[in-house]
C-alpha cells in the first residue's frame, strides 16, 4: 500500500478526531491506534505535524490527539525510536506548558504523555522537565502536577531525583500566591513522601539501597514548615485538605525532634480543621498518620494531647455513618485506627474515657463509645484482657438504655464479648439476659399512617432478628458458652414477658440438649435443688405443652417447645423417655404439614391432652401426677393475658387430676381452680368448666361434691348478699360464677361414667342448675335476665341430653324435665330480638333442643307445633348476613363480619339438626307435612333470602327422609301434589340457589314416591335422572332455558305422577300464578297454550296493526319469558301472513331498534318459513340498485356513494334472522347464496356512506332522531357476513377471522382487499366443500358494472387459487379462465388481484404450473412491464407470482428467457419500495437455478453479488430475509466451493448473522478464488459509498475495510487506492454516525 494513502487515512481520521458523536470519536481514536500501534513512528509523526500545523486546534480536538498519542506510547513504547521518544517529549512538553493560564484537560493530556514516558525514559523526562523547574522561577502548574503523577507512577525512578527536585522546589514554595499553585505543591509534597515511604519499604528491589529517611529529614521539615505555618490557614477548603493529606505523609520523614518539637502545635491544629471542613475523611487519615509516627518514635507529648485527642475523635465516631457515601465509611474506619493507636501508648485512659461516655444523655454519643468498645475489644485484645471486668461492670448502664439504636450497638459489644470470653465472668449472665430479653420483642406499633422518617431507625423486628442470630451464635460457634447457657436457659421459657423469645430459647436449647446429651455429659441431668432458680420440672412441661397447644403463636413457638420437651425428658421424669421418643416426632410431622389456616384446632388439642394423660400413665407416679396438678394450678395466673391458653391449661389440670388417686389434692385442686378462676371472662368459665367435667370421670362423687360445696360458699354469699346492691363495679358478679357452675355441671355430665350418670341428672346436676338459676326474692322465683347465665344453661342442658342419649340408647329412661326444659328454652329463643342476631343463644338453643327431642317422653304435637314455629320464625326472618347491625344498644358488642357468617352459618346447622331428628320420631308424609307445614308460608316470601333458607332447609329435609325412609307396606304418598305445587314454580326463581334448590327437592320427591311405590333404595329412573342436567342450567338461565326446564320438568312430573295427585297439582300451579315473583308466575304459565294458534287465519286485516302493536308492547315488557311469548306470536302470525308480516316489518325506521330486531329475530325461528323470507330478500337484493353516486356539495367537487335504503334495511332483516339460533337449517341450505349475495353486498358498500334523510322513504315517519353512532353501511354487510358463517356453523371460519381483526379490516377502504383475501382463505382452508356451490354463484357477478363488486369478487378468487383445494373440487379452469379474462379489466386493481390470482396457482396447485406455464409467463412478463400502474403495484405482484412459478416451472419452459428476465429486475434490485426490492431479490434467486452452467448467468450473479451482500444490512428485515435466501440458492452458480459452503452454513433467514465477521471471511474467500475480480468488486463497492440507506454505505466501508485488511501486498496493485481512499474520506463527513463509524473502522485497515 502507498504510503501517501496511510498518511491520507491518517490525516482524515485526524480531522475527524474530534466527530460530534462520541461512538464515531471513539471508533476514530481506536483506528489511529490501530494504525498507531502498526506503524508507531509513521502514526506518531504524523500527529506531531498535525498539531504543529494546526496550532488554533479547539481543545477538545488536540485532547483526542494528545490522548492518542499517549495510548500509543504507553502500548508500543519499546518499538518507537529513541529520536521519536525525544520529539514527542519535547511536543508533549511544549503543549503542556505552552499555555500560561491553566488548561485543565489539554495540558493534563500533555502531561499523561510525558508520565506514559517516564515510566521507561525517566532520565529523558527529568531533563526535560527539570529544563522548566528552575530555581527562582515558579514554574507551570501542570510542570509540578507531572513531577507528582511521576513519582507515584514510577517510584523507583523518581526517588533517586526527589532530593535534588526538594532543593529546587523549597524557594518556589515562598512564592506561590495562586492557591491552585500551593494545592499543586502540596499534592506534590504528599506524592514525594508516599513515594519515598514506599521505596525505604522495599529497599531490597530498589535501585539505591542506600537512600535513608534521613536524606529527606531536612528538605521535608523546610516544606513542612511553610505548608503549617502558610499554607494551612488558607480559606480554601480543597487546598487546606490537601495540605493536611500532605503534612499527614510528611510526618514519618520529619526528623524525631523535629517531629516533637512540632506535635504541641500540629495535633490542635489537625484537629482544628474538622471544624473547618465538612470532608472529614482525608483529616482523619492524616491524623492517623501523625499518631501512628508519633507512637513509633515514642513521643513523650503525645501525653498533653490526650485529652483533646479523645474529645474530638469522639465527636467523630459518633456522627452517622451513611453506607451510600463511601467517603463517611471510611471516617469512621480512620478514626477507629486512631483510637486503637492511642489504645496501645494510652490503654486506662483510653478505656475510661469510652466507659464515661457510655452514660452520656445524648444517643450518638453512646452509640459512639459503644462503637469504638467493640473495635477495642475485637482489635486490641491484648490490651483489654485486664480490663474485662470493668468493661462487664460498665456495660450494665447500656443494658438499661431504651433507645433501639444504641441497643444494637449493645448488642454488636455483648457479641464481640462473647467471642473474646467475657460471658463466663461475673455478670456474663445479665448479658444474656439482655439478648433473651430482646429476641422477646414486640412488633413496632406504628399509627396509621405513621412510618419512620428516620433512615437509621432500628424498628423492634430488626433488633428482635438480630439477637435472635445472636442466641443462635452463642449456641453453635462460641464453645465456652455452652456451660454459661445450659441449664440457666431453662429459666428464661417460664416467665410470661419471654414468651415472644421461646422459640428461639428452645432452639437453643434444643441444640445444647442434644449435643450434651448424646456426648453423654454429666451435667446434661440437671439437678433441680440445686439450680434453684430454674422452673420445675413440673411447670417445664406445663409451659412447652401449653406452648404446643396454639402452636402458630409467638412466632411458632409450638414445634420448637415440643422438640425440646423431647431432648429433655430425662429431666422431666425418666419414665417419659421412651413413650416422649415415639409420641412427639409425630406430632412434630403433623404440625409441619400444617399451616395456621389449614391446622384443626380442636382435633389438635385433643391430641395434645391424650399425649399428656399417656405419658402420665407412663410416669405411672401419683405422687408426681399430684405434684403436677397442684403446680399446674398455681401456674394458671401466668396465664392471665392469654385466656385461650389459659382455658388448655384448665383441660391439662382435669386430666392430670384424673390421674391422681389422692382425693385430698383432688379436691383441694378443685377448691382452687373454682376460687382463683376469672369468671368474667367467658373463654376462662368454659376452660373451668371442661377442666372440671374432664376430673369428674375419674372423680364424679368428689366433683359433684365440690361444686355443691362452692355453691354454698362465702365467695358466693359475698357476692348476692343484700350488700350486693352496693357492692363496687369491680367486684365479681355472682351471675358470672353461677354461670361457671352451671357450665361445669354440663360438662360433668358429659365425661362423667356412663354406669353413674343417670342416677345423678335428676337429683343432683339439674337440680343444682336449677337452683343457680332462679334465684328467690321472698319466696318467688325470679328468673335472671343475665345472657351469660343464659348461654351457659343452653349449653349445659344441651350437653346433659347429649350425656343421656349416649347412655340410654332405648332403654326406655323418661327424662321427665324435658318438657320444662324445652320450655325454657323457647322463651329464650323468643326473647331474642326479630331484626337481629348478635349473640349464639338461638344456635345453642336449637343444638340443645335437637338433643333433647331425642329423649322420651315425646312431645305433644302443640309442643311440637309451638316448637317449630319459634325455632323457624327466630331463623328464617334474620336479616341477610351482610347486613349492618342499626338497633344495636349502647352496650352490645358489635360482631365483626367473619363473626357474624360463622354465628348464621353454626345457627342453620343447628336448625337443621334439630329438624332432622324431629322428623326421625315420624317418618311418614304425615310427620313430613307437620314439618313442611311451617316452611312453605316462606317459600312465597318476597325477601329472596328468607326464600333461600325455607327452600335449602326443605332441601336438607327431603334428602334426609329420602335417605332414612324404610318403606314397609304400600302406603301413598298422598302429598306429593302438594309438595310439588308448592316446589316445581320456584324452579325459575330469580334467586338461583332457590332454583337448584327447587330442583334438588323435586328430584327427591320423585324418588321418595318411587321408594312408596315399591322400588329399591338403589334403583335410578332414566326420567327423573334427568333432573340433574337440569339442574346444571340453573345457574344463569335465559328464557329459553326456564321454558325448557319447565317443559321438561311439566314432562317428568306427568309421567311420575300418580293420577289421583294431578288435582291437587294443577289446583297449586293455578295458584302458582299470582306467586310474589313474576319469574315463578311465569313458569306456573308455560303450560297455557295461545289464541292465535286457533284462530290467526282469519286475521289478515289486522296483521299490520297487531305487529305495530306488539312492537309498542314489546318496549314495555321488561321480563324475558313475555317476549318470548310475543315472539311467538309473531311466527304464528308469519306463517299465515308471510308477505303482509315481511312489507311491514321491512319498513321500519333504519337502523332497526331493538324491539323491531326482536321481531326479525321471531321470524327464524322456523326452518322452512325462514328459507322463504331468506329467498324473497335476496331476489331484491340482487335487482336493486345498491347505492347512488351524488356530488358531494356544491362548492367542492367530487362524488360520494351514498346508500339507497331498501337493500341496506333487507341486510339488516337478513342479519337479525341469522341470530336466531333455530334459523340453522335453512341457512345451510341457501349457504352459498347467501355467502354470495352478502359478499357482493360487502363489494358493494366499503365506502359507501348514509343517506341523510334516511327514513324519509318509508311509512314511518318519525321525529328526525339521531342515526346510532355504531350504524354504518358496511358494518351491517360485514355483521350479516359474520353471523352466516357463525349460524352455518363455520366457527373454525370465523375464529381466525377474529383473531387477525379481518372484519375491520374488511369495512376500511385501505384493507378491503386484505380482509376479504383473508375470508377466502379461511373458508378454503376450513370450509372447502361450500366452495364450487360459491364460486357458481360468484362467477355471473364478475361481469357486473360496479367496480368495487368486481375487486371484492377477483380478490376472493386470488386467494382461492392459494389454496389445493380449488384442484381437488375441480374449480381451476373455471377460476383460471376468470382470472385471465381480468388481466386485461379496466380497473387497475382487478388487473393487479388477476396477476395476484395467478402467481398463487404455484402455491394452491404447483402441479398445473407447468399446464399453464405459456399463459404465466405472458402475464408476468406483460405485468412487469406495466405502465398504467401507479404505486408499482402490479410489477411487484408479478414479480411476486413468477418467483412462486418458477419454483415449479420445467426448466425447458424457462430457459431461454432467464436472462432477459434477470435484466428486467436488475433496476429494481436499488428500488426505494421496500417491497419490490424484497420481490426483485426473490426472484433473482428463484431464477438462479435455471441458469445454472449457463456461463453468461454467472457473471449476471457476480454482477449482482455485492447489492445482495449489502442488502443483507438493509434497513426493511422482509429484504434481509430475501438477500439470505436468494444468495444461498445462487451460491452453486458463484463458481467457488468455500462461498457456496459459507453461504449455504451463515444464511438462515430465521438465524442471526454476524455482519462483520461475514464480510471478513467473504473478502478473504473473493481474494482467494476470484484474484482477478478484485478490481470489479472493489469498484463496484464503491458505487454503493452514494446509496441512499446509511446501513449500505455503513456495509460498503466494512467491506473495503475487510478487504484492505486481507489483501496480501502483491494483490494491491489490483485496487484504485485513490479511489477508495477519496470515497473513504468522503464518508468520514457522512451525516449518519453509523457510517462515520465504519468508515473510520475501514481506515484502520490502512496498514
Amino acid at each position: 500500500m502507498e504510503e501517501s494513502d496511510v498518511e491520507q487515512v491518517t490525516l482524515a481520521l485526524l480531522d475527524s478526531a474530534n466527530d460530534k458523536d462520541p461512538v464515531v470519536r471513539e471508533q476514530v481514536r481506536k483506528s489511529i491506534l490501530t494504525l498507531g500501534k502498526q506503524q508507531p513512528n509513521k502514526v506518531l509523526s504524523m500527529c506531531q505535524d498535525y498539531l504543529v500545523k494546526h496550532p488554533k486546534l479547539i481543545v477538545g480536538h488536540r485532547v483526542v490527539i494528545l490522548q492518542t498519542i499517549e495510548l500509543i506510547v504507553k502500548t508500543k513504547i519499546d518499538d518507537v525510536s529513541y529520536p521519536k521518544i525525544k520529539s514527542i517529549i519535547s511536543l508533549a512538553s511544549d503543549e503542556m506548558t505552552r499555555s500560561k493560564d491553566v488548561v485543565p484537560d489539554w495540558q493534563q493530556a500533555a502531561s499523561n504523555i510525558l508520565v506514559a514516558v517516564g515510566n521507561k525514559y525517566i532520565n529523558d523526562i527529568m531533563e526535560e522537565i527539570l529544563s522548566k523547574f528552575q530555581p527562582g522561577i515558579l514554574p507551570h502548574f501542570f510542570v509540578v502536577q507531572t513531577l507528582s503523577s511521576l513519582s507515584e507512577s514510577n517510584v523507583y525512578g523518581m526517588v533517586p531525583f526527589l532530593n535534588a527536585i526538594l532543593g529546587t522546589m523549597l524557594p518556589m514554595l515562598g512564592m506561590a500566591k495562586q492557591d491552585n499553585m500551593k494545592w499543586v505543591f502540596s499534592s506534590a509534597l504528599s506524592h514525594f513522601s508516599e513515594s519515598i515511604l514506599e521505596y525505604l519499604a522495599n529497599l531490597d528491589k530498589a535501585p539505591d539501597p542506600t537512600v535513608r529517611k534521613d536524606t529527606f529529614s531536612s528538605e521535608i521539615y523546610a516544606a513542612y514548615d511553610i505548608l503549617y505555618c502558610s499554607w494551612l490557614q488558607s480559606r480554601e477548603s480543597k487546598l487546606r485538605l490537601t495540605v493536611a493529606e500532605a503534612v499527614g505523609s510528611m510526618s514519618h520523614l520529619m526528623a524525631h525532634d523535629k517531629l516533637e518539637e512540632q506535635l504541641p502545635k500540629l495535633i490542635p491544629t489537625i484537629l482544628s480543621l474538622y471544624k473547618k471542613n465538612t470532608e472529614h475523611y482525608v483529616i482523619s487519615k492524616s491524623l492517623c498518620q501523625v499518631l501512628d509516627a508519633s507512637v513509633n518514635m515514642g513521643s513523650r507529648v503525645l501525653e498533653t494531647q490526650i485529652d483533646s485527642l479523645l474529645t474530638t475523635l469522639n465527636q467523630q465516631v459518633c456522627a452517622p455513618v451513611d453506607y451510600s457515601n463511601p467517603l463517611t465509611v471510611k471516617n469512621h474506619n480512620e478514626v477507629l485506627r486512631c483510637f486503637s493507636i492511642l489504645a496501645n501508648t494510652f490503654p486506662d485512659r483510653l478505656v475510661m474515657f469510652v466507659l464515661q461516655k457510655l452514660e452520656n444523655s445524648n444517643e450518638r454519643i453512646r452509640m459512639g463509645s459503644l462503637a469504638v468498645l467493640r473495635h477495642l475489644i475485637n482489635s486490641s485484645t491484648s490490651i483489654m484482657e485486664s480490663k474485662k471486668l470493668l468493661i462487664l461492670a460498665s456495660i450494665r448502664q447500656p443494658l438499661a438504655d431504651h433507645s433501639n439504636k444504641v441497643k444494637k450497638r449493645v448488642v454488636q459489644v455483648i457479641s464481640a464479648m462473647a467471642h473474646h470470653g467475657y460471658l463466663e465472668l461475673e455478670g456474663g449472665d445479665l448479658l444474656v439476659k439482655f439478648i433473651i430479653q430482646h429476641c422477646a420483642l414486640p412488633d413496632t406499633y406504628y399509627r396509621p399512617g405513621q412510618r419512620p422518617s428516620d433512615p437509621e431507625e432500628v424498628t423492634n423486628e430488626a433488633l428482635r432478628s438480630m439477637c435472635d442470630n445472636t442466641l443462635h451464635l452463642f449456641t453453635t460457634t462460641v464453645g465456652r458458652l455452652t456451660d454459661v447457657l445450659w441449664p440457666m436457659l431453662l429459666y428464661y421459657l417460664t416467665p410470661g414477658q419471654y414468651s415472644n423469645a421461646t422459640a428461639p430459647l428452645c432452639k437453643s436449647l434444643t441444640l445444647l440438649g442434644t449435643k450434651k446429651r448424646a456426648s453423654q455429659e454429666p451435667n446434661f441431668n440437671i439437678d433441680f435443688n440445686e439450680h434453684v432458680n430454674l422452673p420445675s420440672p413440673h411447670i417445664l412441661m406445663v409451659r412447652l405443652l401449653v406452648n404446643g397447644s396454639f402452636p402458630f403463636r409467638s412466632r411458632g413457638h409450638g414445634a420448637p417447645s415440643l422438640s425440646l420437651l423431647n431432648v429433655i425428658s430425662p429431666n422431666i421424669h425418666p419414665n417419659a423417655e421412651t413413650l416422649w421418643e415415639k409420641e412427639i416426632p409425630a406430632l412434630l410431622s403433623y404440625l409441619e404439614e400444617s399451616t395456621p389456616e389449614t391446622l384443626d384446632n380442636k382435633k389438635w388439642e385433643e391430641s395434645l391432652l391424650q399425649f399428656l394423660a399417656k405419658s402420665l400413665v407412663a410416669i405411672a407416679d401419683d405422687k408426681w401426677s399430684c405434684q403436677l396438678a397442684v403446680e399446674a394450678t398455681r401456674y394458671l395466673s401466668t396465664y392471665n393475658q392469654s385466656l385461650e391458653e389459659k382455658s388448655f391449661l384448665y383441660r391439662c389440670i382435669g386430666v392430670t387430676l384424673q390421674q391422681c388417686s389422692n382425693k385430698e389434692v383432688v379436691q383441694k385442686q378443685l377448691q382452687e381452680m373454682l376460687i382463683s378462676a376469672r369468671h368474667n371472662d367467658a373463654i376462662e368459665r368454659a376452660g373451668v368448666a371442661m377442666g372440671i367435667g374432664l376430673c369428674a370421670s375419674s372423680h364424679l362423687d368428689a366433683t359433684l361434691a365440690k361444686l355443691d360445696d362452692f355453691g354454698k360458699s362465702d365467695a358466693f354469699k359475698k357476692a348476692s348478699g343484700i350488700f350486693s346492691l352496693l357492692k363496687d363495679k369491680n367486684d365479681l358478679d355472682v351471675e358470672k360464677m353461677k354461670s361457671t357452675l352451671i357450665l361445669c355441671y354440663g360438662y360433668v355430665a358429659l365425661h362423667a361414667p356412663e354406669d353413674q350418670i343417670l342416677s345423678r341428672i335428676d337429683s343432683d346436676i339439674l337440680r343444682s342448675i336449677s337452683k343457680h338459676f332462679n334465684t328467690k326474692v321472698l319466696g318467688i322465683k325470679i328468673e335472671t335476665k343475665d345472657l351469660t347465665m343464659k348461654l351457659s344453661l343452653i349449653q349445659s342442658v344441651g350437653l346433659i341430653a347429649r350425656a343421656i342419649s349416649t347412655v340410654v340408647r332405648n332403654q326406655g329412661y323418661m327424662f321427665v324435665r324435658k318438657q320444662e326444659l324445652m320450655g325454657v328454652m323457647m322463651d329464650f329463643i323468643k326473647a331474642e330480638p326479630t331484626n337481629a342476631m348478635r349473640t349464639p343463644v338461638r344456635h345453642l338453643v336449637m343444638t340443645t333442643c335437637a338433643n333433647l327431642v331425642n329423649l322420651e317422653p315425646a312431645l305433644t304435637e302443640n309442643e311440637n307445633f309451638d316448637m317449630l314455629r319459634t325455632c323457624l320464625n327466630g331463623v328464617y326472618g334474620l336479616p341477610p348476613v351482610n347486613t349492618p347491625d342499626k338497633d344495636r344498644g349502647k352496650d352490645e358488642e358489635v360482631l365483626e363480619p367473619q363473626q357474624r357468617e360463622a354465628l348464621y352459618k353454626d345457627t342453620f346447622n343447628a336448625l337443621q339438626e334439630l329438624l332432622r331428628n324431629i322428623l326421625a320420631r315420624d317418618l311418614s308424609p304425615d310427620g313430613l307435612q307437620s314439618v313442611f307445614k311451617h316452611i312453605e308460608e316462606w317459600l312465597s316470601s318476597v325477601q329472596g333470602h328468607e326464600r333461600e333458607r325455607a327452600m335449602i332447609t326443605t332441601s336438607h329435609i327431603l334428602e334426609f327422609y329420602f335417605n332414612n325412609l324404610h318403606v314397609k307396606n304400600m302406603v301413598t304418598f298422598h302429598n306429593l301434589g302438594s309438595l310439588l305445587g308448592r316446589l316445581a314454580p320456584r324452579c325459575t326463581d330469580p334467586n338461583p340457589l332457590v332454583r337448584r334448590a327447587a330442583i334438588d327437592c323435586i328430584y327427591t320427591l320423585l324418588y321418595i314416591q318411587l321408594r312408596y311405590e315399591g322400588f329399591s333404595l338403589d334403583y335410578k329412573d332414566d326420567s327423573v335422572e334427568r333432573l340433574i342436567t337440569l339442574r346444571e342450567n340453573m345457574d344463569n338461565p335465559d328464557h329459553s332455558v326456564l321454558y325448557k326446564t319447565c317443559s321438561e320438568l311439566a314432562k317428568i312430573i306427568s309421567k311420575r305422577l300418580p293420577q289421583q295427585q294431578l288435582n291437587t297439582l294443577i289446583f297449586m300451579l293455578i295458584e302458582g300464578l299470582v306467586d310474589s315473583q313474576s319469574n315463578c308466575s311465569r313458569a306456573s304459565s308455560v303450560l297455557l297454550n295461545t289464541l292465535l294458534k286457533n284462530r290467526g287465519a282469519g286475521l289478515q286485516d289486522l296483521v299490520s296493526e297487531m305487529l305495530e302493536v306488539l312492537h309498542i308492547r314489546l318496549q314495555m315488557i321488561s321480563e324475558e319469558q313475555v317476549k318470548v311469548s310475543v315472539a311467538q306470536s309473531i311466527l304464528i302470525l308469519a306463517t299465515q301472513h308471510l308477505q303482509t308480516v315481511i312489507n311491514t316489518l321491512i319498513s321500519y325506521p333504519l337502523p332497526f331498534d331493538s324491539w323491531s330486531c326482536e321481531m326479525w329475530i321471531a321470524l327464524g325461528a322456523d326452518s322452512k318459513l325462514t328459507s322463504q323470507i331468506m329467498e324473497m330478500l335476496m331476489d331484491k337484493l340482487n335487482i336493486m340498485v345498491p347505492y347512488v353516486d351524488k356530488k358531494e356539495s356544491m362548492m367542492r367537487g367530487g362524488l360520494t356513494k351514498v346508500a339507497t335504503s331498501h337493500p341496506l334495511a333487507m341486510t339488516c332483516a337478513l342479519k337479525e334472522m341469522m341470530l336466531n339460533g333455530q334459523s340453522q337449517e335453512a341457512v345451510v341450505s341457501l349457504f352459498p347464496q347467501l355467502f354470495s349475495s352478502l359478499l357482493v353486498r360487502l363489494g358493494s358498500s366499503v365506502g359507501v356512506t348514509l343517506p341523510k334523510d334516511i327514513n324519509s322513504s318509508g311509512t314511518h315517519r318519525k321525529s328526525p332522531t339521531k342515526v346510532s353512532a355504531g350504524f354504518d353501511v358496511c358494518g351491517v354487510a360485514v355483521e350479516a357476513l359474520r353471523i352466516l358463517l357463525a349460524r352455518a356453523q363455520l366457527d373454525h371460519v370465523v375464529k381466525p377471522l377474529d383473531q387477525e381483526g379481518a372484519w375491520d379490516k374488511m369495512k376500511d377502504p385501505q384493507q378491503h382487499i386484505t380482509g376479504v383475501t383473508l375470508l377466502a382463505r379461511a373458508v378454503a382452508k376450513h370450509a372447502g366443500p361450500r366452495l364450487p356451490a360459491i364460486v357458481e354463484c360468484l362467477c355471473p357477478c364478475l361481469n357486473n358494472i360496479y367496480e368495487c363488486q368486481r375487486v371484492t369478487i377477483t380478490a376472493f378468487f386470488s386467494e382461492l387459487l392459494n389454496h389445493h383445494v380449488v384442484t381437488e373440487l375441480m374449480m381451476m379452469d373455471v377460476l383460471m379462465n376468470n382470472m385471465m379474462e381480468r388481466i386485461s379489466d379496466p380497473c387497475c386493481t382487478v388487473r393487479m388481484l388477476a396477476v395476484r390470482g395467478l402467481g398463487n396457482i404455484a402455491v394452491g396447485s404447483p402441479e398445473k404450473v407447468n399446464k399453464y406455464a405459456k399463459e404465466l409467463l405472458a402475464a408476468m412478463s406483460s405485468g412487469m412491464e406495466e405502465k398504467d400502474d401507479p404505486g408499482k403495484r402490479i410489477t411487484l405482484e408479478a414479480m411476486s407470482g413468477l418467483s412462486k412459478v418458477l419454483l415449479y416451472l420445467d426448466k425447458k419452459n424457462v430457459q431461454l428467457l432467464v436472462v432477459y428476465i434477470f435484466m428486467k429486475i436488475k433496476p429494481f434490485l436499488e428500488s426505494e419500495n421496500d417491497e419490490i426490492r424484497c420481490a426483485s431479490i426473490m426472484l433473482l434467486g428463484n431464477l438462479s437455478k435455471f441458469g445454472s452452467g449457463e456461463p453468461v448467468f454467472k457473471d449476471q450473479i457476480h454482477n449482482v453479488l455485492v447489492s445482495l451482500l449489502l442488502h443483507l444490512s438493509d434497513p426493511n428485515l422482509q429484504v434481509v430475509k430475501a438477500c439470505k435466501y436468494a444468495m444461498r440458492v445462487c451460491a452453486p452458480v458463484v463458481g467457488s466451493e468455500l462461498i457456496t459452503t459459507m453461504f449455504q452454513n451463515h444464511l438462515h433467514e430465521d438465524k442471526s448473522l454476524h455482519y462483520g465477521e461475514f464480510i471478513n471471511d467473504l473478502t478473504k474467500y473473493i481474494i482467494q478464488d476470484f484474484p482477478g475480480m478484485l478490481n470489479f468488486y472493489h469498484i463496484t463497492v464503491i458505487q454503493f459509498f452514494k446509496s441512499s440507506w446509511a446501513e449500505v454505505r455503513a456495509g460498503a466501508a466494512m467491506f473495503i475495510g475487510f478487504l484492505l485488511g486481507n489483501l496480501p501486498e502483491e494483490l494491491f496493485s489490483h485496487i484504485n487506492m485513490g479511489s477508495v481512499t477519496k470515497g473513504l474520506v468522503m464518508l468520514l463527513q457522512d451525516p449518519d454516525p453509523v457510517v462515520r463509524v465504519k468508515a473510520a473502522e475501514a481506515m484502520g485497515h490502512f496498514h
